[in-house]
């Protein structure tokens, strides 16, 4: 076998990591090198590999597996054993010095490290562990890490990277058990489980309050999964009620959603087209309604039923309830004012704040907005009340078209 240079070894396994979009930075204590100390430092914000922090900042994250080599034969993985790919692998002191050479070079600001299983699960997360070690205790690295955990690999591994990754993550994959069975053997489902429990279960040892001794950081952004779309027939519903499961039960900060691609040589089991991008899109535009609107699954979609693609969540379930609208921007509280299309989090805050001042006029509106074409039909303010929604089909502005000259 031909001997791999180091720039073959990031093109071959920074290209497998592209399927893998749980990758954010955000949620985790702030650290820098001021004072002549440690390399990096983490900030506030979210990113996936090239993203942009609240503040208006672009993150970048290196984002490569350990190796593509895989003893698992998962049918919709392109790295599976039966899979003829390039291989590739890193030696542990090979990814410790891309790190810090990207990041010296400023073309990184953290780390996202994830890997194909090879020999065994213990053996593999103990590299993968070996890795983020080096960079912490020997290297005094302070940027971002973010690891995918191994959930076959022991607990006292699983417990040893939470101790030194921001984030890890346990990819779900599929949201039907018996279709991860089916597609993937080698999973278990159980074993999945078993650690996000144990991840979650130290995040909160180590936050109890009234605690008098400062416990050690213990993967302090959280965890986070990924599932599949469109490689079984589980519907949008099933979708997110397996999301909402798992934000209630392990407290995960992201579900993210990907949507299958076709892969070469691929078993019939799967499909042979990827579902439209704007399903994916209408399941995270659902995921944030869940998070921080207020909803619940069952009021946005059925658990057999798909999201409308044509329009968004939010505004589908306003079309459902149009007995509850318009709303007044003066006197609605804050929990209507969040289910109003148009108006979202920071805009509803920044209404309930001005109205202590004053009634607010239309205008208001539309400076905290950027825009008031979307939530007019739904709102009443001081000098503005919306025709009637009954027979309005889609009380939306029509799309621009060009006029005939003729």
């Amino acid at each position: 076998m031909a001997v791999l240079d180091l720039r073959r070894k990031l093109a071959i396994l920074s290209d497998a990591a592209k399927y893998d979009a749980s990758c954010a930075s955000s949620g985790t204590s702030r650290r820098d090198s001021r004072g002549g100390k440690g390399v990096g430092s983490s900030g506030p914000g979210m990113g996936i590999c090239h993203a942009y922090a609240p503040d208006g900042r672009c993150i970048s994250l290196l984002k490569i597996l350990l190796t593509n080599y895989c003893i698992y034969d998962c049918a919709y993985c392109v790295n599976r054993v039966s899979s003829n790919v390039p291989r590739a692998r890193f030696t542990v002191q090979e990814v410790v010095d891309l790190t810090l050479n990207f990041y010296k070079r400023n073309y990184i600001e953290g780390l996202f490290l994830s890997s194909g299983i090879i020999r065994s699960g213990d053996y593999t997360m103990e590299e993968m562990v070996r890795v983020v070690r080096a960079l912490r205790l020997d290297r005094d690295f302070r940027g971002y890490i973010h690891l995918k955990l191994i959930p076959e690999a022991s607990p006292a591994l699983t417990a040893e990277a939470a101790l030194y990754a921001d984030r890890v993550s346990i990819n779900i994959e599929l949201p039907r058990d018996d279709s991860l069975a089916r597609l993937a053997p080698d999973k278990d489902v159980a074993g999945i489980r078993r650690t996000m429990g144990e991840v979650r279960l130290g995040i909160d040892e180590r936050s109890e309050k009234g605690r008098r001794v400062r416990a050690p950081r213990f993967a302090p952004a959280g965890q986070s999964t990924q599932m599949i779309v469109g490689a079984d027939e589980a519907a949008d519903g099933e979708i997110l009620a397996r999301s909402e499961t798992l934000y209630g039960a392990y407290r995960l900060r992201r579900v993210y959603y990907s949507a299958f691609s076709p892969i070469p040589d691929a078993t019939a089991r799967l499909p042979l087209q990827r579902p439209p991008m704007m399903r994916e899109h209408r399941l995270y535009q659902a995921d944030w309604l869940l998070r921080f609107y207020g909803f619940s699954r069952d009021e946005l979609i059925g658990r057999a039923e798909n999201l409308d693609l044509a329009i968004d969540p939010k505004l589908a379930w306003a079309l459902r309830h149009r007995d509850r609208f318009p709303v007044d921007v003066n006197r609605a509280d804050r929990e209507m004012l969040l289910r109003t299309p148009g108006l979202g989090v920071r805009t509803v805050d920044r209404l309930l704040a001005m109205r202590r001042q004053r009634r607010l006029r239309l205008e208001d509106v539309r400076r905290l907005c950027g825009g008031v074409g979307k939530v007019t039909p739904f709102i009443v303010a001081a000098d503005w009340s919306p025709l009637a929604l009954a027979d309005a089909e889609h009380p939306v502005a029509p799309e621009p078209r060009q006029l005939s000259l003729f």
